[in-house]
């Protein structure tokens, strides 16, 4: 049985042990052995067993010293003449005693020593030795010498079988002379020259030497590559090419693969011959077929080349849709589809007549921007049924990572391609309806930008040789028309923005939502609760009354949830034996939904001096919002409540500031600024509201309060201030338009340059509604503060 001797504890450094007098020599044949090396000797002898076990009871140093003579097997006959006069000094790790008789240790050099004589022979012999210093030393002329080594040795890694792993060893020892007896040691060197390098003492000259022993391996080894490779392009072609093949097959058929490989092989080919490819993709495809024919199929490279060569061909590449082009049976589709949004459909139409007179027209990038609900994405869908086009949605809500766009090179584990390959994939054809849904909420992180990605994927002059990471091929997605869908424009970055035609979709009026209700949302849900019309029955006095006391919405998502409710109740109704119509009346929709939930706004306000109403903009939509003023003794202080932004507090004060500097105009006593402090509020207050489109609103709410007459309860206004008095334009119209017209309000307030905004309003939405354009502030309050006695 093998024993084994165990290591002194791990905190002991033996490169700070203090060498002795004298010590026991221990004989080297055939290498040399190096301070700061490591690694296991094989003792035979009896003189050598005799001596480890001596040191292994004391302080396990030893000299190690090579043998100017070839081995023998009786190293009895070694004498002091025999061995050389510098060694290096061998501390003891390890000890395995084989059942064979040797012993196996390890042991690892640390200093270098020089034997000044020989004191005894028997059993072994022993010498005085004195250290021989190894002084480093720090210059330029070392850094250089050091730097050329490294750099050199890296080289000779490279160029031969030697471990990667050396170079990171080289380039962590921090010990010159660690660095120069590692990199010699692996030269092949004669053993009279490596006894040589031990023996320089100068750090400059050992570097030296070194070097140039480096320098002439290498360039050996190099004219030996090149050589060899000469030596390979001469042979005949042909016949290595004959040769390798006879041999893959034997060693197949030996296997049993050969004729299954074939087969799936030829399969292959014929598959190619049949696909439509692009040029480059037939390229690439041929050149993996024939290094496929040379991969064993049970190698993991087998599988890889053939998942490519599979998405390859499973690609579209000139497969494509027959547009339908009838612009008649385009608009009724439409129309059956969706209520309203006539600006979309018409831009769609434009789009098809173009397409008919003009077939390789580039397709348009369209971004749909509006409230959740509106009707985003199923418009994307009624493009595709439209055009008889394939329909791809890509949601890119949350996607940080560019490789979700792009795919992932080859050379990575488990890699794919990005989503717009596999989306095409999926479709079948390469001019399909793509929908890139929620392109305002990418983000990006470590992993790239996909919005970055997307700049040549929505580019009509980029995108006809888009490439993928994991194809490598180019893939002309010009044919393609992409819609992306987004809630608000802000998060979306510019020059991402600018490729794209935004199309703004504003919430829907309250008739527009009865009909979605009647002919879409209702029937719907009538079919996904296995009821009929036979059932159930809501008419549009019950629709109307859901909408405007149960949903407070620019879309129908949460109307179409409502209508969902009541159709579980009528469900659970029939469930019980009921076998009459439901007819859901105004009154019967709290048996269903509950209380009311929603109240007109305007309705919960006690109207006076210092309340105005103002028309806000949010991402589900617009809505009113008013602005409360109070006054009371004070200094002149203004204080500001509600949750408001830097942007509305910075129009309060500007408001209040134009009001002081215009008091004589506006009919207001100076000196009152000075006995009172106002208290700007805005109800709602856990809501965050920001923005300057409350500017207008605020001086009248202020003017209001310190004039004591009330603006006007009709009357909803917008629009940014200036210290001077003029009134800016805002945006977001039309959804402030409509949150008016939900509250009940016919009269509205817009900045002047805001005309145009109001022109693109459906004329039926704008019929029976006043506006006011106003230059100025001016103006706003004579529209509207309430008149007083003397102006009526």
């Amino acid at each position: 049985m093998e024993q084994e001797q165990q290591t002194p504890p791990k905190k002991l450094d033996p490169s700070q042990l203090e060498l002795p007098e004298t010590l026991p020599i221990l004989p080297l044949h055939g290498f040399v052995f190096y301070p700061g090396m490591g690694f296991p000797l094989q003792v035979s002898s009896e003189t050598s067993k005799q001596l480890i076990d001596d040191i292994l009871l004391g302080d396990r140093m030893m000299g190690l010293v090579p043998s100017r003579r070839e081995q023998t097997r009786d190293e009895d006959v070694l004498g002091p003449d025999d061995l050389y006069q510098v060694g290096v000094v061998g501390y003891l790790h390890k000890l395995n005693k084989a059942p064979e008789g040797y012993y196996q240790i390890l042991v690892s050099g640390t200093k270098k020593f020089a034997i000044s004589a020989f004191v005894d022979s028997q059993p072994y012999m022993r010498a005085k030795v004195v250290e021989v210093p190894m002084e480093i030393v720090e210059n330029k002329q070392i850094e250089a010498l050091l730097f050329n080594i490294r750099t050199q040795f890296q080289k000779l890694v490279g160029a031969t079988e030697l471990p990667q792993e050396l170079v990171a060893t080289i380039n962590s020892l921090a010990n010159p002379f660690y660095v120069a007896y590692l990199v010699s040691s692996q030269l092949n060197l004669k053993i009279e020259m490596e006894q040589e390098i031990l023996e320089i003492t100068p750090l400059h000259d050992l570097l030296h030497r070194v070097a140039m022993e480096l320098a002439k391996r290498l360039e050996t080894v190099e004219m030996s590559n090149q050589l060899q490779a000469s030596m390979k392009k001469d042979m005949d072609e042909r016949q290595r090419e004959f040769f390798l093949r006879q041999q893959l097959q034997a060693i197949r058929k030996e296997l049993g693969e050969g004729d299954d490989d074939k087969v799936e092989v030829k399969e292959l080919k014929e598959k190619v011959a049949e696909k439509g490819l692009s040029p480059q993709a037939r390229a690439v495809v041929d050149k993996e077929l024939v290094r496929l024919e040379r991969i064993p199929p049970s190698s993991p490279e087998y599988t890889v080349s053939r998942n490519y060569i599979d998405w390859i061909l499973d690609l579209p590449w000139l497969d494509s849709t027959t547009d339908t082009l009838d612009l008649l049976k385009a608009e009724a589709d439409l129309n059956q589809d969706h209520y309203g949004l006539k600006k979309i459909k018409k831009r769609i139409l434009e789009f098809l007549a173009v397409r008919k007179l003009k077939e390789d027209i580039h397709g348009p990038i369209l971004c749909f921007v509006g409230p959740p609900g509106v009707g985003k994405t199923s418009l994307g869908q009624s493009i595709a049924r439209t055009m008889n086009r394939k329909f791809v949605r890509i949601a890119l809500g949350g996607v940080r990572d560019e490789a979700e766009i792009r795919g992932h090179r080859r050379t990575y584990i488990g890699a794919l391609p990005g989503r717009i390959i596999e989306s095409l994939k999926r479709a079948g054809s390469n001019n399909p309806v793509f929908l890139l849904d929620e392109i305002d909420k990418l983000g990006n992180d470590f992993r790239g930008d996909p919005s970055s990605a997307l700049l040549e994927v929505l580019d009509p002059e980029q995108n006809a040789t888009f490439t993928d990471h994991y194809l490598d091929i180019e893939f002309d997605l010009s044919k393609v028309m992409f819609i992306a869908t987004a809630n608000v424009l802000d998060t979306i970055p510019g020059p991402l923005r600018d490729r794209m035609e935004v199309v703004e979709l504003s919430g829907y009026t309250q008739q527009e939502k009865v009909a979605i209700a009647s002919r879409h949302l209702l029937p719907k849900q009538l079919e996904a609760h296995a009821l009929t019309e036979d059932d159930l029955e809501i008419p549009e006095a019950a629709i109307e009354t859901l909408i405007a006391s149960y949903t407070r919405e620019a879309g129908v998502r949460n109307l179409e949830r409502e209508i969902a409710a009541i159709c579980r109740g009528t469900a659970a109704e029939i469930a019980r034996g009921r076998s009459e119509k439901m007819l859901v009346t105004p009154e019967k929709l709290y048996d269903f939904l509950g209380p009311q939930r929603f109240y007109p706004e305007m309705k919960a306000r006690s109207w006076g001096p210092g309340l105005a109403t103002g028309l806000a903009w949010t991402p589900v939509g617009g809505q009113i919002l008013f602005i409360e003023t109070s006054k009371m003794k004070g200094r002149g202080g203004l204080t500001l409540t509600g949750k408001l932004g830097e942007v509305m507090k910075e129009s309060a004060t500007a408001a209040l500031t134009y009001i002081r500097s215009h008091a004589q105009d506006l009919g207001v006593d100076e000196e009152i600024f000075a006995t009172i402090d106002l208290h700007v509020h805005v109800p709602e207050g856990a809501i965050p509201k920001d923005g300057p489109s409350a500017g207008v609103a605020m001086v009248s709410s202020l003017v209001s309060v310190i004039l004591g007459r009330p603006v006007r309860q009709d009357v909803a206004m917008t629009g940014e201030i200036t210290l001077r008095g003029d009134v800016l334009p805002v945006g977001g119209i039309g959804e402030k338009v409509l949150a008016a017209l939900r509250a009940g309000i016919r009269e509205l307030i817009l900045p002047v340059l805001n005309e145009k905004d109001v022109l693109e309003i459906p004329e039926d939405i704008r019929q029976g509604v006043v506006f006011h354009y106003p230059h100025t502030i001016r103006e706003v309050l004579e529209i509207a503060m309430e008149k007083t006695e003397a102006q009526r």
